[in-house]
């Protein structure tokens, strides 16, 4: 096939949740059709990575995008009545070569990542497949009853906004894709027809790259070491190392007073900068290699008050082998039995109480780690559910030739809907 692929960030490099996703996306699809990518580029030291990305498709349209001026624009939407985080990932220059490529190649399909990317598209009549990944309307109804009161209507005005998008996307693309069938729950009161369009299809992990002794040599775990991962200027993780550094260590280390916290990720906000002040607290800033830490940890900790989807960290800190407490939200997607293959902790006493049970028995915390590197090699597979994606795409091809490829996907989702059970 020839495909055009929209996506709000470069995917390249895989350093973050939602470009891991995507670049998973790209590399799948790139192997076996000729894709035509654009996307936006919002961190500067991305843009060294672009000729790498442009020697993985047939071209490729990589725009900066200023995060200064694409807020400053997105307020401007306010007036509007379009979601504000699509006037933010808006581009001049990517409309323009988004036309260019579809007058000047024969395109088959297009597959777009993020909802706000849909604008690009909203109007082409060709197959579309739109991966939303989580359902972001309800993220931003949940930033809105947690943000500070003065932001919280501008939140839950993106959230409606989001809300009536989402809809209008459903409606005119071929199908949509959500992470776990815990989001796409949340589009059940919506008609029957939009409902079956919608497939859940999870994410992965590199099992290979994030493996047990995939570290040469590889550092032994530190007893009292208890891990966080994740971009630091983002809103859900600053909120959850805030609540573990303050609710949650004070009470651990009252049972294991050499606990410490370990806070990994790139671009710390000066509030998670000034967690570093509290006992036990470290602040790493960029690292060059995730594993090490995970290696190197007693547990990982995934304590988000708001979460959507599955998190990449929690599957990546699995395969490693390592023992991961994780919240509700974190984990209630994930399909893993608590106690087994991860630990679910709500609230800080219950949080607290966990993770010192796994500090204090060694043992278990072993047998945990083992049990959740079994699952994931069980569950989250890349190529397995990329190959699903590709069916999706060719399926939407085929009935939009006049034809009907029964699929993989095809034949799995009716057998969900048959039995009521889950893809995840």
């Amino acid at each position: 096939m020839n495909l055009l692929v929209l996506v709000h960030r470069i995917p390249y490099p895989p350093n973050k949740g939602d470009k891991i996703r995507s670049w998973n996306e790209v590399r799948h699809l790139s192997e076996r059709h000729r894709v035509h990518l654009g996307c936006l580029v919002d961190q500067e030291e991305d843009g060294s990575h672009v000729e790498t990305l442009r020697a993985r498709v047939a071209s490729l349209e990589a725009v900066p995008l200023s995060p200064r001026r694409a807020r400053l624009a997105s307020l401007t939407a306010i007036a509007g009545t379009k979601p504000l985080s699509v006037r933010y990932f808006a581009s001049t220059r990517l409309r323009a070569w988004v036309a260019d490529t579809l007058r000047r190649e024969a395109i088959d399909a297009v597959l777009v990542f993020s909802s706000q990317m849909a604008e690009y598209v909203m109007d082409v009549d060709l197959p579309r497949v739109m991966d939303f990944c989580d359902v972001d309307s309800e993220k931003w109804r949940e930033y809105a009853s947690r943000a500070p009161r003065l932001v919280r209507p501008v939140y839950a005005l993106e959230a409606r906004r989001l809300a009536a998008y989402e809809r209008a996307i459903l409606e005119r693309f071929d199908a949509s894709v959500l992470v776990t069938a815990r989001e796409r729950a949340l589009w059940s009161h919506l008609p029957a027809d939009l409902q079956s369009r919608v497939h859940v299809i999870p994410n992965g992990v590199d099992l290979k790259y994030f493996a047990p002794g995939a570290l040469r040599p590889s550092p032994p775990p530190d007893p009292h070491a208890l891990v966080f991962t994740g971009a630091m200027d983002y809103y859900a993780n600053v909120d959850a190392v805030t609540f573990f550094a303050h609710e949650v260590l004070p009470r651990v280390r009252q049972s294991v007073p050499q606990a410490r916290f370990l806070i990994v990720g790139n671009r710390p906000t000066p509030a998670v900068q000034r967690l570093a002040q509290l006992p036990g607290v470290v602040v790493t800033g960029f690292v060059e290699d995730t594993r090490v830490y995970y290696a190197g940890a007693a547990a990982c900790v995934v304590p988000l008050r708001i979460a959507r989807g599955i998190q990449n960290k929690v599957l990546e800190a699995m395969a490693m082998g390592r023992p991961v407490v994780v919240s509700p939200a974190a984990g209630a997607s994930l399909g893993a039995r608590s106690g087994r293959e991860v630990v679910i902790a709500e609230g800080a006493e219950d949080f607290a109480a966990q993770v010192v049970g796994l500090l204090r028995d060694p043992a278990r915390a072993e047998a945990v780690g083992a049990a959740a590197r079994r699952f994931v090699e069980r569950k989250y597979v890349w190529e397995r559910a990329m190959t699903r994606l590709e069916s999706l795409l060719e399926d939407a091809v085929a009935r939009r030739r006049g034809g009907r490829r029964t699929t993989a996907v095809a034949v799995e989702e009716h057998t969900r809907i048959a039995v009521g059970t889950s893809h995840v």
